[in-house]
This record gives C-alpha cells, sequence and structure tokens, in this order.
C-alpha cells in the first residue's frame, strides 16, 4: 500500500495527521509545482513529502520524534535530476589522470610521467579527457608525443568529449594497428602525413580496436567508483541520475549486481536509472524488462544509441562540410538503416529510447527514424529522447514538440564549445545550435544533465551555461549567441520535473510536491534573484536530502 494512502487512512480528516519524521522550515522553497510556486516549509514522513505550506501549518505535524532543520531563510530547490550522465567511469575518473586543464605540453608530460610513476606496472594508463583546442593550439597528439612520457607500457587516454583518443605506441602493437589497417566502420584511424601511418588518435568506433584490450574492471573496483560518484552527486546536489552506461555486458552485469546490493543495504544515496547500449536491446527484452522496471532507487528498462560523433572531433554528421575540413561532413556511428531496426526492435519490448545526435544532419535523420518507427509500431506514450541535440537546423525545431522527442540537454557545452565551435562550423550553424530558447518557444520538453565526466557534475555550472551562456574563454561576456539564453525558472524545471518525465518518472520526482520523494536540496543563494544572475556558477549546495534522509551537509 502506498505511504501516502496508508497515512489517509489513520484519520478520516482531508489532510494527512500524522507526526513527520523530517520537517524543514523557515525557508524559500520554489516548489516547481505550479499549484503552488512558492513555500516556506515542508514535512516529511518515511520517504515521501506529506505537506508543503507555510511555516505554522506544516509545523504543525511536527511530533517528539520529529527531526526539525531551520533553513534560515535559504533557498530550498527539488533535487537535480541528471539526465544524462556516465555514473561508473564518471566516479573511476576520479582515480584517473587529469589532463583536461593541461596548459601546454610541458605541463601534459609532467602529469603523465607523475601519474605512470604511481601507477602499478601491471595496469593500462587510461582516462586522460584531453583537451588538445587548449593543450594544443588544436593540433592533436600523437603516439609519438606519448612516447616521450610513457613507453614501456600502453597507454589510451581519450579526449574529454569520449569520441577520440590516443594510443602510445605500445598500446598501437598490442591492437595491431598499422599501416594496412583499414578504418572500421564509423571510425577513423588517424593517419601522419604520409596518408598510411597511423598517428596514434583513433575517433568514434576506431577507439574499440584498443578498447576491446583494456581489462574490464572487477567488483571492487566498481564498488569504490559507484561509492565515489555517488558522495560527488550529494556535494553538488544531485538526487537522480539516468546513467546511459556504455560498458561490456559482463560490467553491466557487474554494476546492476551493485547498485541493487547498496540499495537493498539503503547506502545508495543517488537514484539510479540505468541506460544500456542499444544494440544490446534483445538482453533487457529477452529478460522480459521493459521502461521502468525496478524500484525508486534503482531501475533498468531504457537504451541509449549513437548516431553520430562529437563536433570536438570533428566527426559529428553535419549536412555540409566542416570549416576548412575539405569534404569531411563527419560520420555515422550506426549507419540509419541500422538505427532504425534497432530503434524499432527496442520500442516493440516497451524499452524507453535514447539516442546521441550531435550533427544538425544526424538530428534531422534521427527525427525521422523516430516517426518512422512512431507510424510502425503504433500510438503511445514512449518519449523517444535525442541526447545532446547540439546543432538543429531552424525547421527542425518545431519537430521536436510535434513528434514528442524529448531534447535532452548538457548546457555546460555550450560554454565549453563556445571556445571554438565557430572554426569547427561556422557562425551561421553556431546561431542554431544549444538551441534550449528556440526549442523551448517551438513547445520542446527540455531535459538537462551534465554528461560526466565528460563536463562538471555540478548542476549549478549547468544552470549558469544555459542562463547566461558565457564561454570559458571569456571572449562573450554577454552571452554567445545570447538570443539562445532561458530564465533561471527554466533552466531549473529542465533540471528536475524535465529530466522526471523523460524517465517517465514525473508523478514521483522533480518537483517538491506533496505525494513525492522527498528529495530537495539547499543552496547557499537565492539563484532566481535578479542580483545573484551573474553568481549562479559559484553558488554552492549547503544540504542534500534524498527520501527524507539528509545525505551531505557542509560543513
Amino acid at each position: 500500500m502506498p505511504p501516502l494512502l496508508c497515512v489517509a487512512l489513520l484519520v478520516p480528516a482531508a489532510e494527512p495527521v500524522v507526526a513527520a519524521d523530517l520537517i524543514v522550515h523557515n525557508g524559500q522553497v520554489w516548489t516547481g509545482d505550479p499549484k503552488r510556486p512558492e513555500a516556506q516549509a515542508v514535512a516529511v514522513w518515511r520517504d515521501r513529502i506529506i505537506k508543503v505550506g507555510a511555516d505554522a501549518d506544516v509545523k504543525a505535524l511536527a511530533g517528539p520524534a520529529t527531526k526539525l532543520i531551520d533553513l534560515k531563510g535559504g533557498r530550498l530547490v527539488p533535487g537535480f535530476y541528471d539526465s544524462h550522465v556516465h555514473f561508473l567511469s564518471g566516479g573511476q575518473s576520479l582515480a584517473q589522470i587529469d589532463l583536461k586543464d593541461a596548459q601546454d605540453e610541458t605541463e601534459f608530460g609532467k602529469r603523465l610521467t607523475a601519474f605512470d610513476k604511481n601507477t602499478p606496472r601491471d595496469r593500462w594508463i587510461v582516462g586522460g579527457l584531453w583537451d588538445h583546442d587548449r593543450t594544443f593550439k588544436g593540433e592533436l597528439p600523437t603516439a609519438a608525443l606519448l612516447d616521450k612520457y610513457v613507453k614501456d607500457r600502453p597507454v589510451f587516454i581519450q579526449r574529454y568529449d569520449g569520441h577520440m583518443g590516443v594510443a602510445n605506441s605500445a598500446a598501437l602493437t598490442l591492437a595491431g594497428i598499422t599501416a594496412a589497417t583499414k578504418d572500421p566502420s564509423g571510425g577513423v584511424i588517424y593517419r601522419l602525413a604520409d596518408g598510411k601511418t597511423p598517428s596514434g588518435v583513433l575517433k568514434d568506433n576506431a577507439m574499440g580496436l584498443v578498447d576491446r584490450l583494456i581489462p574490464d574492471p572487477g567488483d571492487e573496483e566498481i564498488l569504490e567508483a559507484v561509492l565515489a560518484a555517488q558522495k560527488a552527486a550529494a556535494a553538488v546536489g544531485v538526487t537522480s541520475v539516468q546513467d546511459l552506461d556504455g560498458s561490456s555486458a559482463e560490467t553491466r552485469r557487474k554494476l546492476f549486481r551493485i547498485y541493487q546490493k547498496l540499495a537493498r543495504e539503503g547506502k545508495l544515496t543517488c537514484r539510479i536509472d540505468l541506460r544500456w547500449p542499444i544494440s544490446a536491446y534483445k538482453e533487457l527484452a529477452n529478460a522480459g524488462l521493459a521502461a521502468d522496471f525496478g524500484s525508486n532507487f534503482v531501475r533498468v528498462g531504457g537504451v541509449k544509441g549513437f548516431m553520430d560523433g562529437s563536433l570536438g572531433s570533428s566527426t559529428a554528421k553535419m549536412f555540409a562540410p566542416y570549416e576548412g575540413g575539405a569534404s569531411n561532413t563527419g560520420v555515422y556511428v550506426t549507419e540509419p538503416d541500422t538505427m532504425r531496426s534497432y530503434i524499432r526492435g527496442a520500442d516493440a519490448a516497451g524499452l524507453n529510447v535514447c539516442v546521441h545526435a550531435i550533427g544538425d544532419r544526424a538530428n534531422a535523420v534521427l527525427l525521422d527514424l523516430f516517426a518512422d518507427v512512431a507510424r510502425q509500431n503504433g500510438a503511445k506514450d514512449r518519449r523517444f529522447r535525442i541526447e545532446h541535440a547540439q546543432h538543429l537546423r531552424p525547421e527542425d525545431y518545431k519537430r521536436f514538440k510535434d513528434l514528442r522527442v524529448i531534447a535532452s540537454m548538457q548546457p555546460y557545452h555550450v560554454i565549453d564549445d563556445g571556445r571554438w565551435a565557430e572554426g569547427r562550423i561556422g557562425p551561421k550553424r553556431c546561431a542554431s545550435s544549444y538551441a534550449y530558447r528556440s526549442l523551448l518557444d517551438a513547445g520542446a520538453t527540455l531535459a538537462f544533465g551534465s554528461d560526466w565526466p565528460v563536463a562538471p557534475l555540478n548542476p549549478l555550472v549547468g544552470v549558469d551555461a544555459a542562463v547566461n551562456r558565457r564561454p570559458l574563454d571569456g571572449k562573450h561576456p554577454n552571452g554567445w549567441f545570447p538570443e539562445q539564453r532561458i530564465t533561471v525558472p527554466e533552466a531549473i524545471e529542465a533540471y528536475t520535473l524535465g529530466s522526471a518525465f523523460a524517465g517517465f518518472q514525473e508523478p514521483d520526482r522533480g518537483s517538491i510536491t506533496a505525494g513525492k520523494l522527498a528529495d530537495f536540496v539547499l543552496l547557499s543563494r537565492d539563484i532566481f534573484s535578479v542580483a545573484e544572475r551573474n553568481r549562479l556558477g559559484t553558488t554552492t549546495v549547503l544540504l542534500t536530502v534524498v527520501g527524507g534522509k539528509v545525505v551531505f551537509e557542509r560543513k
């Protein structure tokens, strides 16, 4: 019997009369609920909200054992729901080499040398998240460069977008990659000036030539990564995530078991909605699992695919060639006919489908595929999603609403990519990119996330990016293509209720409403104040509550 129904049966009253387990009061509560947008206090019984309102009304539910938290006038918002995160790799990245902010080759090399010295000799060096636009002024690293710093063990480190990696000579030799090796479908083996010799850089599906050799993590490493990830999530107010895991089948099974074990033991402090690769949809379908299978803490039933690569790696699929790229229009990581088959099968099995598309052509073709499958499989509430939806033709904005396709976007990318995007695709195409305002005005549903570890997990940095659009290089202080800015309430809604809707979970989360799960976050500033708009990204989380339990408190 649902908790609220149990409470309601205690007394024949219009509202439940029960001593709350937790009451937070004396605050500015932004509920995200249009029926009561603002409140002062919230009462919780077990893991659910039982009342939202004025201090006096809510505190009337206090009993001898009720925990009272004085918000001291602070701003409370619903728990942030990250619609696109890689939780395992994010946790792993906390223990891997970090090269993203290396300012030049000297610093890059020093970090590699130090990490090599302190890493057991039987392990690969992986991770990295390098940024060649920052470290090498746009030039790509090579195997020869890595060999200068680490030569006697395999190294395979990825660009921070996850669509390009560079291997040292030891890793290339183990993978058998030579001048005779052909580019795999949906991938590129980058060559030196002679047009034959592999440089060490592998793009998209070509990365699999080396990835397949890297040992899968064991149970202990997975557990350590998950615990580290959820600790990081709690510190930035993330209470739910959609984990778009791309691990091997065996690692996925281990990960799912570990999530379930932590949930049973009451040790999971972040709600997990696990999405498997779309190519493996039959694993879920054959087990009889459909969308939203599981508990309030661990769910599975969704799949994620890739249409194309990324803008940073110049593999996002575009209609027109890249600037200065001759005939390069990017790649289809999955050919459209294959993707149509995957989407149709997964949708017919009742699985929720989300697909990565970054280039304008990849997005347009994917919208076509979604429309085709919806016609073939018949009407239902399927909530197809496009992950990233970064570069769009203006004529495609309205198709998101018409086809009921959710734009699952990660606003940090706009301030990161804004440093160099015009050099890749020119200002005209950038004007219709990261088009939050245009999509909302066209009636589309936005769901925001981080893409961690590609970008920071902190949702407040993402909110700042969506509202202010100021690139990291400081060159557009009033916003890069500022006509695409959105408001703070719109950004928060996309990061809460929008993500919950994308996961079919809006009845349970996404707003501070009686009956929903008691997930909420206390902020260091009132981010809805106009005066605080320029400080959104430096706002911190003071308190994170998940299911009525405090899981983080800033000291």
